[in-house]
Parts: structure tokens; sequence; C-alpha cells
């Protein structure tokens, strides 16, 4: 049996990554998660999973966790514990660099220690909005010059990568990173900022969709079940110390559009409100650049291949929504944003 451990495995990604890995009879699963992210009712995702029997839990920080002078030899590794969400960052300003830094160094001692390999979950917000919006591996990273706390996360998430970089260079770790493009898709809460799930309970509801500025702003939504499939292909087949991006440019959209789509797909007669993101989560919020990417490092090295398109996207989290609010937890776990 391969033991595998997930970090943040029961926040919005790792839900379905943990479910995935689970699902391979295969596997041991553990997940460490301290729910700061996390907006899942965790008895009834369980209760969700076909055969549970192989996963285990602690409900705790991993600084915490990697503390215990006992801890099991784990095969594999997937780092996904951070600060997550343009909004959901905020409130750990100041602290997101030691977070993310010290985390991550903490399991590469791990893996150097145990001849386990880990994957990092990093950002696509380490380009800084890349060229007009076009992010490639080869791309320049850009230091805007203004210091914002969305920044401060990029930053972290930058070390990180760079310290496992150099680290496979230097010893024998065994590590791969992932840089992620606006993933959305069922169980994803509004909470920390997310724009889609807001969208469905804004439209679901009717109230009007809060579309940040002028509705310009660009983005590839990617489905979770495909960036689930890009993580574990990356996991297995990625060169060592190297990054893929994971996401899927077919979905590029504005946001405008996003928020017409989905008054369509959820028959809403929900009309758009166009607001600036300060009145809601005040003076530290800042929206990202423009950002697309290009995936075909990740298509040609690890034979990845997105299958779901925006409205795959909007219509699966839609019908989760549904599911969630006659099963009684929506109301545990999301409120209406404004």
């Amino acid at each position: 049996m391969k033991k595998i451990l997930i970090t943040g495995g029961f926040g919005f990604l790792g839900t379905h990554l943990t479910e995935h890995l689970v699902m391979e009879k295969d596997n041991l699963v553990h997940v460490v998660d301290d729910l700061s992210n996390n907006p899942v009712n965790i008895d009834y995702f369980i209760n969700e999973i076909e055969d549970p029997k192989n996963l285990s839990f602690n409900i705790m920080k991993v600084k915490e966790y990697f503390s215990s002078p006992d801890l099991p030899v784990f095969d594999e590794i997937y780092h996904l514990s951070s600060p997550v969400g343009p909004a959901g960052v905020l409130k750990h300003a100041g602290n997101i660099v030691r977070q993310v830094v010290n985390d991550c160094y903490l399991i590469i001692d791990y893996c150097l220690a145990k001849e386990a390999k880990m994957l990092l979950v990093s950002t696509s917000e380490i380009y800084g909005g890349g060229q007009e919006g076009y992010c490639s591996e080869n791309t320049t990273k850009i230091v805007p010059s203004k210091t914002t706390v969305r920044l401060e996360y990029a930053i972290g998430k930058l070390a990180a990568e760079t310290a496992i970089i150099n680290t496979c260079s230097d010893k024998d770790l065994k590590a791969v990173i992932i840089r992620p493009f606006n993933i959305a898709g069922p169980r994803q809460s509004p909470k920390g900022g997310f724009v889609l799930p807001r969208f469905i309970q804004q439209a679901h509801q009717g109230y009007p969709l809060t579309v940040f500025g002028d509705g310009s702003a660009i983005r590839a939504f990617t489905h979770v079940k495909d960036m689930v499939e890009g993580i574990v292909l990356a996991m297995h087949r990625g060169r060592n110390g190297e990054a893929y991006n994971v996401g899927n440019p077919s979905n590029k959209t504005n946001i405008q559009q996003l928020a017409e789509k989905t008054v369509g797909i959820v028959g809403s007669k929900s009309e758009i409100q166009f607001v600036d993101p300060k009145t809601i989560y005040g003076d530290y919020y800042e929206e990202a650049n423009d950002k697309f990417p290009d995936s075909e490092k990740a298509k040609k090295e690890l034979q990845w291949l997105p299958r779901l398109g925006i409205e795959n996207v909007i219509q699966d989290s839609y019908a989760e929504f549904l599911k969630r609010v006659e099963a009684g937890v929506v109301g545990k776990e999301h409120s209406v944003v404004n």
C-alpha cells in the first residue's frame, strides 16, 4: 500500500484530491488540516466518499504535526496547506511568507530524511500577470512596485518554489511544483473571495451579482476535477525540480461574461451590479492582473489534457450547491457575499 499525506486535504481543492486518491484502492491517505480556510462540513464530505476506510486525519497545523517525534513514513506528500483566496489571505497579512516558507521547509526536511516525494501546490500569482495576462513557465516573474497582501502571498509561494528547486539541485530531494490557474467547481465557497460560488449563490437567491470593477478582468477557470488529474499526473510524471502550469486556456473569459453565463445556467432574473471590492473587503484588497496560462508544458510532459469547459464548471458547481441546500449544509458553510 502506498502511504500518502495531504496537507490541507479538507479544503476545497483538498477534498477533491483526497477523494480521488482514496478511491485508488492501493492508497492509504492521511490528511492534516487545521480547518482555517475550510468551509466544508467534514462529516458530510466523508459520508460522500464511497469507501473511506483508507482515510485518516489530524485536525492541526502543519508545524504542529511535523513537530511529533513519531511521524509515520509516507511515500508521497501533497502540500496544499496555505492561506488562500484573494480575500482569504488578508487576515494573514505580515505572516504569509513566514507560514508558507516555514511549512515548506518542514516538508522538505521530512522528505530528505524519509526519501519521500513531495508536490507543492504553488500559485499563478507568482507571475504578477505575465505578459498582458499570458503566463508561461518561461515568463519573467515581475514584482510590482506596490506592496500588497496579495504580493506577500505570491512572494511566499515563489520563495517556497525556489527553496524546492535549489534543494533538488543541491541534495537528493524528489519534488515537483504545480501552478494552478483559477480553480473552480463543486464545494468551493464564496468565503475567501472566490467569484463563481458567490455568483451562484447570489443568482440562486435572486440577489444582484456583484462584479468587481468594470468586469473586464480576464481569467481562465479550470474545473477542479481537471486540476486534480493534473496534480496527480505531476506527482507521477513530473520531472524533478520542475514547475508546471496547470490551467485551461480554453476557458479564458472575463468576469462580466462569467456572471452572464451563471445567470443563464441558474435560470435567474438577477441583475449584474458593478462594485468596488474595497467597499466589501477593505483597503487591503487588490484585484489580480489579467492572467491565463500557457499549459503546453503540462500537456507535453505530463500528458495532461483538460476536458471540462466553463459551462461544465458552472453547471457542476450549481448542481453541488443545490445538493447541499437540500441536505441542509449550505447554511452552515456559506453566507451571501455582497
